[in-house]
């Protein structure tokens, strides 16, 4: 052995030692890009209760269908959950939560059995709180609390539609809304002037004729005690704005008010494709000017600079339409002065693709023609009948998939427990929507371990934003081995990444080539099963028991 090998192994020796564990939460970069955050997604009503004593409001207490009714959900529980640090263990930068504004009081059957506002979606009154998600201080208190952590807050935002008319909540006027026809969805006309569903009236986006405020809203604010104030507020608006008073400004002048009082960090925003493209130009005005407004009379409170957020459902968008969506007889841009980025329905039906293909694909879109814009990949959502991995057998690939593709990340509650998708006695999406599986959390070993590679992945995630925004380089098929790199003014970034180690490998060393990511000699530390190797002559590491995934950082 000559002196120079010899010294090599001693080398290497030396740096295959097990690192001790640190905390995530506090060693994370000040750096932020949304092009590469990890947003978790969940429904409100459906992740964790936090206050028991607003679980009925409005004498919510008919008979639902199964998963149909309010389950106890609220702001107070998602607030315990950011304080135990359940989103710094998944490296999480966002929490999406569906919408909390005040619901119809009554519940309706759309042919999935009665069925009550528990997902959010159902607008009554978009100047408050809904008593069974909680009160203005709880929302304060879980703003704040997420801010300390370095968390934003995205809030679904509803433009499209308010909740289905009910005897007891009333009709809204003729000039507000339109109560049909159903959508086609094959044209424009058929996709924006119609309603989604039977009754649910369709807000007359397109309309700038001034409008007076609805008569049962007018009548719940005097019985409130806040017409004046509320009148005010509007008043203040259109003399700011110049808006004429038609409906959508109302909506946009409610929806920016929790900018402004609370300081939420952007929007995701419902049935986008269903309302004029210029409404959304429009809307990221307002909120831009509302979250600057925020942040000059809370300086203390902004976490950086970061213009507000808005991301879009365009239903069925796929990159790879950029940033178009064809209706059929006309193509609309959803991009250019409104959305950062839209949510990306392709990633879920690339089960059976190659890694490679769909990873440098993205990468050469999202670093091409789409570059300063994104996407919001995920795997499964609340209304997307055909999940990536509907049964749970294979959580591990659900991570793996979507943690490591280019891309910002949303992890839909209850993914990284296995959380059932498939629920007897669902109709239509309610099967999506059961109640965070916190006891399987608690007392189950499988689902711990499920996990424990959420969270491994997601602190890598999150320490490194050149996974979701950075350059994708491939360095070897077997084992599947790539680089990500990301310059960003002062800020540079790069991993390397190597995926499908069987599990009967992982008691055998494993070799990973590193390519020109990484010089010889350069002391890197493997994340996932936390110890530290050097780079060979040869490009190389060598991993001792792998795990299901080699995620190497420099150090």
């Amino acid at each position: 052995m000559t002196y120079y090998k010899y010294l090599w192994l001693l080398i290497f020796a030396a740096a295959c030692q097990q690192k001790p564990t640190t905390d995530i939460a506090t060693d994370q970069t000040s750096y932020f890009n949304w092009e590469g955050a990890t947003v978790y997604f969940m429904l409100t009503d459906r992740f964790n209760n936090g206050n028991s004593d607003n679980d009925v409001s409005f004498d919510r207490t008919q008979e639902t269908g199964v998963l149909r009714g309010f389950e106890g959900g609220d702001i107070a529980g998602v607030t315990q959950k950011i304080n135990e640090g359940y989103f710094d263990d998944l490296g999480v930068h966002a929490i999406w939560l569906t919408p909390l504004v005040e619901q119809i009081h009554e519940g309706t059957d759309e042919g999935t059995g009665f069925t009550y506002g528990y997902h959010g979606y159902w607008a009554k009154d978009w100047t408050a709180l809904d008593p069974n998600f909680g009160t203005e201080q709880e929302l304060e208190a879980m703003v704040t609390a997420a801010h300390a952590r370095g968390i934003r807050i995205l809030f679904d935002a509803v433009i499209n539609h308010h909740g289905p008319e009910t005897p007891l909540d009333g009709i809204w006027p003729e000039d507000w809304v339109r109560r049909g026809p159903t959508c086609t969805f094959d044209s424009y006309a058929g996709t924006t002037a119609c309603n989604l569903v039977e009754n649910l009236p369709d807000v007359l986006t397109e309309s700038n004729q001034s409008v007076d405020l609805p008569p049962q809203l007018v009548e719940k604010w005097k019985a409130e005690g806040r017409y004046a104030q509320e009148l005010e507020e509007l008043d203040a608006f259109f003399a700011r704005t110049g808006h004429p008073r038609a409906p959508r400004f109302y909506i946009m002048k409610w929806l920016s008010d929790f900018v402004t009082d609370y300081g939420i960090d952007g929007f995701r925003v419902d049935t986008a494709k269903h309302t004029e493209a210029s409404v959304w130009q429009e809307f990221k005005a307002v909120c831009a000017g509302a979250f600057e407004q925020w942040k000059a009379a809370h300086p203390e409170s902004r976490l950086d600079e970061t213009p507000f957020y808005m991301v879009g459902e365009v239903y069925s968008y796929d990159l790879h339409h950029l940033k178009e969506h064809d209706f059929g007889d006309k193509k609309e841009t959803f991009f250019d002065n409104s959305f950062d980025a839209l949510i990306n329905f392709h990633l879920k039906t690339t089960a059976e693709q190659p890694l490679d293909s769909v990873y440098q694909d993205y990468a050469t879109l999202l670093n091409g023609p789409m570059e300063g814009y994104s996407t919001l990949n995920f795997m499964t959502s609340h209304d997307d009948g055909s999940p990536y991995d509907a049964p749970r057998t294979n959580s591990y690939e659900t991570a793996t998939r979507l943690l490591m593709a280019p891309g910002a990340a949303q992890i839909y509650y209850g993914d990284e427990s296995a959380r059932s998708l498939m629920i007897d006695g669902t109709q239509g999406d309610a099967t999506l929507r059961s109640f965070m599986n916190w006891d399987d959390l608690a007392n189950d070993p499988e689902t711990k371990l499920i996990q424990a590679h959420w969270q491994k992945l997601g602190q890598f995630r999150a320490r490194h934003f050149a996974i979701g925004a950075g350059l994708h380089k491939a360095w070897a098929e077997i084992p599947y081995t790539f680089s990500r790199d990301l310059t960003d003014g002062t800020y540079q970034d790069a991993v390397v990444v190597s995926i499908a180690t069987n599990d009967a490998d992982q008691d055998q060393d494993l070799e990973v080539f590193v390519g020109t990511t990484f010089s010889p000699g350069t002391v890197l530390f493997e994340f996932y099963t936390r110890q530290e190797v050097v780079v060979s002559p040869t490009s190389t590491v060598m991993i001792s028991k792998p795990g299901r995934v080699v995620l190497l950082e420099g150090l």
